[in-house]
């Protein structure tokens, strides 16, 4: 199924990727060792009401580490210091990428492309439950949010389905914050370009099926996988930075979770020898 009667701006086709592509993903997915990232640090302390606390669920990033304690990327202010050069995609992905950027330049008007776009960036999240205190707790959600990357965003899909939405924000009754919802299925391309979509509107996961019942991703100790999301974005190249870059204290803020990329990433071990 491809973008029959989608609004303008939005671009959906299911299956995207076949099973060779898709067992190759999983083959190399289950290589990675993924963090659980807490949302602020020592020098990015909770502000006042707010709360140390943890990721709703794990992540991996490639292209650059957007760290949650550095407050993510967030044009046009939040530029400074909130992007970290990261490992590249693994060939088989990018040959995914390249297919996904061609589509964005035919589907999209030129308007809603930024001149030197690339998807350039990806976050993978982890969607599953979580062993707390002995029970399983469902942490397979996205709240309300914007991906403030330029350009058109690119989403691919791996697992049980997942239910989508664009709303208007809060502050609003339930029917008039709807504005357009869909299921995400395993396989499926989701891209979303334009004002419409990446200004005016949030976008959330409202839940994740568990009919599949597949085991999906890598080992994640007392976590259950069963979707996986690749987010491609762009972010300009003058506002990555290497590691070695950044202020001390910042630094001194995602050190160990460097430290602990670095025990299987050979890009990660490399950043530390500077």
């Amino acid at each position: 199924m491809k973008n029959k009667h989608l609004p303008t701006g939005l671009y959906y086709q299911f299956p995207f990727i076949d099973r060779k592509e898709r067992a190759q993903l999983l083959d190399w997915l289950a290589t990675l060792v993924p963090l659980w990232e807490m949302r602020f640090s020592e020098n990015n302390p909770p502000p006042e009401g707010d709360k140390q606390r943890p990721l709703l669920r794990p992540v991996y990033w490639l292209g650059n580490w957007q760290f949650a304690c550095l407050d993510y990327y967030h044009p046009p202010k939040g530029i400074l210091h909130r992007c970290v050069r990261a490992e590249t995609y693994p060939l088989q992905l990018q040959k995914i990428v390249d297919r996904i950027e061609f589509i964005a330049r035919k589907q999209f008007p030129k308007s809603f492309i930024p001149e030197k776009w690339k998807l350039n960036t990806c976050l993978i999240n982890f969607y599953g439950s979580k062993l707390e205190e002995d029970k399983w707790v469902d942490r397979a959600r996205v709240g309300e949010h914007k991906d403030f990357e330029p350009g058109p965003v690119g989403s691919l899909s791996l697992g049980d389905r997942a239910f989508f939405q664009f709303v208007n924000g809060k502050g609003q009754s339930a029917e008039e914050n709807i504005v357009f919802s869909q299921w995400l299925e395993d396989s499926s391309l989701q891209i979303f370009a334009g004002d419409k979509w990446k200004n005016k509107t949030f976008h959330r996961v409202q839940r994740v099926e568990d009919k599949r019942k597949e085991k999906i991703g890598p080992q994640i100790a007392d976590f259950n996988t069963r979707r996986i999301n690749f987010t491609f974005r762009y972010v300009p190249e003058e506002h990555i930075y290497p590691f070695k870059d950044l202020p001390q204290g910042k630094q001194e803020d995602i050190l160990p979770y460097v430290q602990t990329l670095s025990l299987h990433s050979s890009h990660f071990k490399k950043v530390l020898t500077f």
